[in-house]
């Protein structure tokens, strides 16, 4: 059975890793790059735009020195951890599908690592949800001959300009855009797996999906579940805490006591580690939706301390107490 709790070599890879979607964390590690000193004139403007870029370029670089450690999660499925998340590869003759796709230095090595396990060629790369570290090898495997697939939504904002935690993101070219894309629902059949893909209503971004492998009793949840950290919940493309707790509690009805559940970030988890996100993210909601409904202000929440009972187990990354109350508190 898997384990909700990493051992110390696993955690610190977690914490390097889920550091990169920390809000309050990633502005104070930039402020180097006077990210919020800039004037209106047209030349601080692109000095700003300058530095939001090559903050994109130092937070590939320093994902990209993560070590990719692998794990199995059952005949023909392995999970590969570490450069931006989680990804899980099936393997078998009918050729590899993979979901998710870490970042763009750690192409080669994914590259190798993937054409090591035993099977045919790639055939299909999954997004769970637009955000770079999940998408940033999109191009690379369309050129290894894979077809991309997505939720609408994420071909939607891939194609936007996006300014996220001190980064600014200009639309991808189309080389890197998803290949294909559904609305709702997809079911894929390959290597005698059944792979289901269910579209999650606005939770962490508006373009989450989870990934569901029937005959493993696996399920990847990508950024909808951060496992053993308090999560990110990106505002600015429709994520919010009530889509959150609401995408937990639809992923809690797929999955039974035996089944392997992958966050995006963070350790390999079972249902129980799951129910124990929920029931984190729907007190903090709670706790914070009734300060905010008493008229409270965000710093008033934050004093109040509604995380505190939590703090010692999901307060150990770099989204603080703090942080997550904030986001809780702006998506209410």
């Amino acid at each position: 059975m898997p384990t909700s709790r990493p051992d110390r070599s696993s955690r610190r890879s977690f914490l390097r890793t889920t550091a990169t979607m920390s809000a309050g964390a990633f502005v104070a590690r930039y402020a180097s790059y006077g990210l919020t000193a800039f004037g209106a004139s047209a030349d601080a403007q692109q000095a700003k735009a300058k530095s939001k870029e090559d903050a994109v370029a130092m937070m590939r670089a320093q994902m990209g020195k993560i070590p990719i450690e692998k794990t199995q999660l059952g005949s023909g499925l392995v999970m590969l951890s570490g450069p931006g998340g989680n990804v899980v590869v099936l393997h078998g003759s009918e050729g590899k599908i993979v979901v998710d796709s870490f970042v763009q230095p750690a192409w080669p090595a994914l590259k190798s690592l993937i054409d090591g396990l035993p099977g045919g060629a790639i055939k299909t790369l999954i997004d769970t949800h637009w955000h770079f570290d999940h998408t940033d090898n999109n191009g690379s495997f369309r050129k290894a001959g894979a077809t991309v697939l997505a939720h609408e939504n994420t071909k939607k904002r891939m194609s936007e300009p996006h300014d996220l935690l001190g980064m600014h993101f200009e639309p991808s070219p189309a080389s890197a855009l998803p290949t294909e894309t559904f609305p709702d629902r997809k079911l894929l059949q390959a290597n005698g797996e059944q792979i289901a893909l269910f579209y999650v209503p606005p939770a962490h971004t508006d373009s989450d999906i989870v990934v569901q492998y029937r005959g493993a009793n696996v399920v990847h949840m990508g950024d909808v579940f951060f496992n053993g950290i308090y999560p990110f919940i990106d505002a600015g493309t429709g994520g919010n805490i009530n889509g959150m707790v609401n995408g937990a509690e639809r992923a809690l009805k797929l999955v039974n006591t035996r089944t392997k559940v992958v966050p995006g970030h963070g350790p390999l988890g079972d249902r129980a580690a799951l129910d124990r996100y929920r029931g984190m993210l729907a007190t903090v909601r709670d706790r914070v939706q009734k300060l905010k409904t008493a008229g409270k202000t965000l710093e008033e929440a934050q004093a109040a301390k509604p995380t505190a009972e939590f703090d010692e187990v999901w307060g150990k990354g770099r989204l603080t107490p703090n942080d997550f109350v904030a986001l809780v508190y702006k998506t209410l």
